[in-house]
């Protein structure tokens, strides 16, 4: 017995040790990228990163980067929004423990895991190349069809989020509502959605800092832009692709241009992910 409780504490030592060592080395390479984007970022801050455009070169700007990339993430998570919203909620109040959801559930997470890039080859495929047929070449890579792209990555993250939180929401406020007499929609959309939503909300601001540093799917889909547009329609620059365009540039400025706008862009997952913890923090706290 002695024998057994100390290969168990031995056992146990070496697995916390094990771990411990893991979780350093994982913050240690953390806190480098993010040191040197910091360092590096900072040390390129100007004003006329905020006021001139691409079109300039080395001695402009990341100005209608910036504006591309806020209005593809709005075009991207206003589509996936009010959708992953509903799928989640059927998810969890409709389809919840049947095959059917069950089989959603699976696929929903194989979207979860796919790689960006298949994203924005599948919207080249469906829209880039026919708009650019109907409409004779006028039309072609857009900021809405990068928009689109980045709708189906963050939709499974939204749906996920909505179906977890509905289902973290007491059965006995269901049961106590349906007793009353509440229809099931009245109950799911003035009940149910209200007392999850600040983890929906909370899920929706993940998703948006999910898709904000994607660049794969948009070299297919927006492709970029060195002048300033806010057409939809048209080819738009972002921040993620800007920075890879300029970090594969050999001159020193363009990579100073690069770790500045590489610097904005984590500065802008970070704010949303405080955000997002801020609202779920309350949320359990008001609980």
């Amino acid at each position: 017995m002695d024998m057994l409780y100390l290969r168990r504490r031995l056992t146990n030592a070496l697995a916390l040790i094990l771990s411990t060592l893991a979780t350093l080395i994982g913050l240690a390479f953390l806190a480098w990228i993010l040191w040197e984007t910091l360092r590096q970022g900072i040390a390129a801050l100007d004003l006329k990163l905020f006021t001139k455009i691409t079109a300039y070169g080395d001695q402009g700007g990341l100005a209608n980067a910036m504006v591309g990339s806020l209005i593809i993430n709005f075009v991207g998570i206003a589509i996936a929004t009010p959708i992953g919203v509903l799928a989640g909620t059927w998810l969890a109040e409709y389809a919840n423990r049947t095959r059917l959801g069950e089989t959603v559930r699976f696929l929903n997470d194989i979207l979860l895991s796919a790689p960006s890039i298949v994203m924005g080859l599948f919207v080249y495929t469906i829209i880039v190349l026919p708009s650019t047929a109907l409409t004779h070449g006028n039309t072609t890579f857009s900021g809405f069809a990068g928009g689109m792209a980045l709708a189906l990555i963050a939709l499974p993250v939204i749906v996920r989020t909505t179906d977890e939180m509905l289902r973290l929401v007491p059965s006995t406020l269901r049961e106590a509502a349906l007793s009353l007499g509440v229809p099931q929609w009245k109950l799911t959309s003035q009940i149910l959605l209200r007392a999850a939503r600040s983890g929906i909300v909370t899920g929706v601001l993940l998703a948006l800092a999910r898709i904000s540093g994607e660049t794969a799917p948009l070299l297919f889909t927006a492709f970029g832009n060195n002048f300033m547009t806010l057409n939809p329609l048209d080819k738009m620059s972002s921040l993620p692709q800007v920075i890879y365009q300029y970090a594969n540039d050999p001159g020193e400025a363009m990579h100073a241009l690069a770790w500045a706008g590489a610097f904005v862009v984590t500065l802008f997952v970070l704010l949303l992910s405080l955000a997002s913890r801020l609202l779920f923090t309350r949320k359990v706290s008001h609980d």
